[in-house]
């Protein structure tokens, strides 16, 4: 009980960056520290190794982690850092060898502490075990690479890329990913074909990394050929990410028929990322008709990103149609990207919505349209808002759509500073300039 609780403390202490009300672990370590922390991770529940592993904070925010670890976690993204420290010689040895014990919260832990220390010595002895005859210790040694990311690991990692292992070949294609030298597009582009499904997504994922567009015939195949989801998807993540124009074709059909929403909506992020305005139609058809609302708000987005006037119609309808709140929100802020200046009735409409969040969405998309015929609307709405972010992007709305009434003058008298502020810029001609916040849809998917 007591390490389970050492290791919580030094998980969160490590996350929160020693908020804890105890004394702050700090990665800056002496090798007795580290030990005592390594030895408290022995036997260790999984869930509680995986939440300090997590709090390491190998990964930059939006990257996924390696495709094999010592627990086997799923992946997510991670917001926090890398938190690079001077570790002693010392440190470094004993991670090194602390990697060669059977358990395998001891083994994640370290690694990934090892990853952190900026150490000379950290990268050789990793390579070196890269050729062990253990396949643990090989996969291992990939992982650590792909976190370390050092230039001279790339002709290792390729060879890796054909280990008999396919935990080591998955991560060993994650980690020139993340390095990011073109030598690896070749055996990435290999690697689409491998057996293993997690080496096919490591591939895909590697590529969409690489600058290079020379995979996109192979990644628009894995599209549509895969039979495991999660390898679609990331293919359709990659496609996004090289902007591979030439792969709307296959991304558009993907949007239309794949049966995994999953791979739908990362289709739908991929045309917005290549600026496939030729997939308008096909996004407004899954923007309206799509069963999953994940989809249906992602291809909204995707309409909003692309620009084309001729959504707005559809958009428009979405908003008095659409059951799922954040899709209607969405739909909102869209209409607002379009470079249209007659503004859907529906959007008009939305100002006297229940969702005090639509409406300042709506707001906001008709401060961006600009048409003088929202004015009465906007005052009406204005009159009976309860909602100061609503209130402050309605003067914003009106300001820019023309308003110089009698209403401005009378937001003078606001008890909200910043309404106030935005009257009195109205009146002087300097609503371009306001300090209006932004409405953006929400985050976009990771593959």
């Amino acid at each position: 009980m007591i390490r389970m609780t050492s290791l919580v403390l030094a998980a969160t202490a490590m996350s929160l960056g020693g908020s804890t009300g105890a004394p702050a672990p700090s990665l800056r370590k002496s090798s007795p520290e580290i030990r005592e922390l390594l030895a408290g991770a022995l036997g260790a529940p999984r869930a509680l190794c995986a939440l300090a592993a997590t709090a390491v904070g190998n990964n930059r925010w939006g990257e996924r982690d390696a495709p094999a670890t010592p627990l086997a976690r799923p992946k997510t993204p991670d917001s926090r850092g890398t938190r690079e420290t001077q570790g002693t010689p010392e440190d470094v040895r004993f991670l090194l060898e602390s990697l060669s014990t059977d358990d395998p919260c001891v083994r994640e832990l370290a690694v990934r502490l090892l990853a952190n220390q900026a150490s000379d010595l950290a990268a050789p002895g990793l390579l070196q075990r890269l050729g062990s005859a253990d396949s643990v210790m090989r996969t291992l040694a990939a992982l650590g690479l792909g976190l370390l990311q050092p230039k001279g690991a790339v002709e290792p990692l390729v060879r890796a890329a054909h280990d008999p292992s396919t935990g080591a070949r998955a991560d060993a294609l994650w980690a020139l990913g993340r390095i990011g030298d073109g030598r690896a597009v070749r055996p990435a582009t290999a690697a689409l074909g491998d057996g293993a499904p997690v080496v096919r997504e490591a591939a895909a994922e590697a590529l969409g990394q690489l600058d290079s567009t020379s995979a996109v015939p192979a990644l628009v195949r894995l599209l549509h050929d895969d039979a495991v989801a999660s390898v679609r998807r990331t293919a359709a993540w990659a496609l996004g990410q090289l902007e591979a124009k030439s792969g709307a074709d296959g991304l558009a059909l993907a949007l239309r028929g794949d049966r995994d929403a999953g791979v739908r909506e990362m289709s739908a992020w991929a045309l917005a990322s290549i600026e496939a305005r030729s997939a308008t139609p096909v996004l407004l058809r899954a923007a309206q008709a799509d069963s999953d609302a994940a989809v249906r708000e992602t291809a909204v987005w995707a309409l909003g990103e692309l620009g084309d006037a001729s959504a707005a119609e559809g958009l428009g309808q979405l908003l008095t149609k659409e059951r799922n709140a954040e899709v209607r929100r969405t739909a909102a802020w869209a209409l607002g990207q379009l470079d249209v200046h007659t503004a859907p009735k529906a959007l008009i409409g939305a100002l006297s919505d229940a969702d005090a969040e639509l409406r300042v969405k709506a707001a906001w998309a008709l401060s961006e349209i600009a048409d003088g015929a929202a004015v009465p609307a906007l005052r009406a709405s204005l009159s009976r808002e309860q909602d100061a972010d609503a209130r402050k992007a309605e003067v914003r709305a009106l300001i820019h759509s023309g308003e110089r009434s009698e209403q401005l003058t009378e937001l003078l008298q606001s008890k909200d500073p910043e309404v106030r502020e935005a009257a009195i810029r109205g009146i002087a001609g300097h609503g371009e300039s306001d300090p209006w916040p932004w409405p953006e849809p929400r985050p976009r998917p990771f593959p």
